[in-house]
């Protein structure tokens, strides 16, 4: 006999979100399910907009086998569906589920090797994915990420960004003659070219949108965080005490705007030797380790300083080089983000689910 659809939501509230630590269905992560008597199928609609995410195709796996264990004969469609119900922003850039803002509080500390990785990670994983470089000042992007191609432009005159691999790039790169061009530009200017990036760029379907942003707490930032639904931001950091310090800014900065902290990445945390393989501290030690227990924030990781990172002569972005040996670390990175975005987005629907409904507001009605 076929399990009836109470009896497949019981059998989900047995499985327990692995990073919040409640059941699904009690943290309103199930929106609906359905079975399909002819068909045999279980439709089951969850509250998921972090594709590719570890934790979520894990909580997916999880949902096929109690499927399975209600009716073996029964199979699973899962579907994947949040809207403004549940606190996401369907106005603004509405094709676009989760933008990832990747920060530093000064430069030099590697940001845009973590953005662009982070970005080729997440689509080697299966993911639909963009990368907006927004340092203005000083856009890298394109020296990190193989473009094929110019930008085009629709008949609308939004441009295309053009592709690496299947990363859609746009950058301030490609809007100068030259690559050594200095961008001579007051903070208006910088705003309405930001404006453009984010409001005049086809960029289609996309799962995540990496934004490169300049170091420190400038314009671009600001305009980024007051014009878009940021998911969370990464901020990048190295050991040493000066980075330190400067990070600590624009992690308040962030928290200032109500933005979600995704973690800090230590980058060149230690010095790799491609000869000996011994490891020396050339920055110091343990900055992004007191970042995070002062600020309780994630370490998403600690990434080497070794010369196949981020060399300009490399074949593109490190984390598609599986001969090498910073690709585990890059790879663990990768999937701890998409993870953090997973479990932020998932916080936000319980969050949601638990506001209790306001008492109907009493009308007023005229006497005879």
């Amino acid at each position: 006999m076929t399990p009836t659809e109470s009896q497949l939501r019981d059998r989900l509230s047995d499985i327990e979100d692995p990073s919040i630590g409640d059941d699904i269905v009690s943290l309103g992560l199930v929106n609906d399910v359905t079975i399909d008597d002819e068909t045999n199928t279980a439709t089951i609609s969850l509250a998921f907009n972090s594709p590719y995410a570890p934790a979520e195709m894990t909580i997916g796996n999880r949902i096929r086998d109690a499927v399975a264990d209600l009716d073996g004969d029964l199979e699973a469609d899962l579907r994947a569906n949040v809207d403004a119900e549940h606190g996401f922003d369907e106005e603004i850039m509405p094709r676009v589920r989760n933008v990832i803002a990747v920060s530093s509080g000064k430069g030099g500390v590697g940001k845009t090797t973590v953005a662009a990785n982070l970005a080729a990670g997440l689509e080697r994983m299966g993911a639909m994915v963009g990368i907006l470089d927004s340092d203005i000042h000083g856009p890298n992007v394109p020296r990190i990420l193989p473009i094929e191609g110019e930008p085009g432009v629709t008949p609308n005159d939004e441009l295309v960004p053009p592709r690496s691999d299947g990363v859609r790039v746009m950058s301030m790169g490609f809007l100068t003659k030259n690559a050594d061009d200095p961008a001579i530009l007051r903070g208006p200017m910088v705003n309405n070219i930001m404006t453009q990036f984010l409001q005049e760029v086809e960029w289609g379907v996309l799962d995540y949108l990496i934004v490169d942003l300049p170091p420190g707490t400038g314009d671009a930032t600001l305009n980024l965080l007051q014009t878009m639904p940021v998911a969370g931001a990464v901020i990048v950091t190295t050991p040493q005490q000066m980075a330190v310090d400067d990070t600590r800014k624009g992690l308040r900065m962030f928290q200032e705007h109500d933005t979600p902290i995704l973690g800090v990445v230590e980058n060149m945390s230690t010095f790799q030797c491609p000869g000996c393989e011994d490891e020396h501290d050339l920055f110091g030690r343990d900055g992004g380790d007191d970042i995070s227990a002062d600020y309780d924030v994630p370490l998403l990781g600690k990434l080497p300083l070794h010369p196949d990172f981020g060399a300009e002569d490399a074949d593109g972005p490190v984390v598609k080089d599986d001969e090498s040996p910073v690709q585990e670390s890059m790879a663990d990175l990768v999937e701890g983000i998409a993870d953090r975005i997973g479990e932020v987005n998932r916080r936000k629907v319980a969050d949601a689910s638990s506001v209790p409904e306001a008492d109907p507001v009493p009308t007023e009605v005229s006497q005879p």
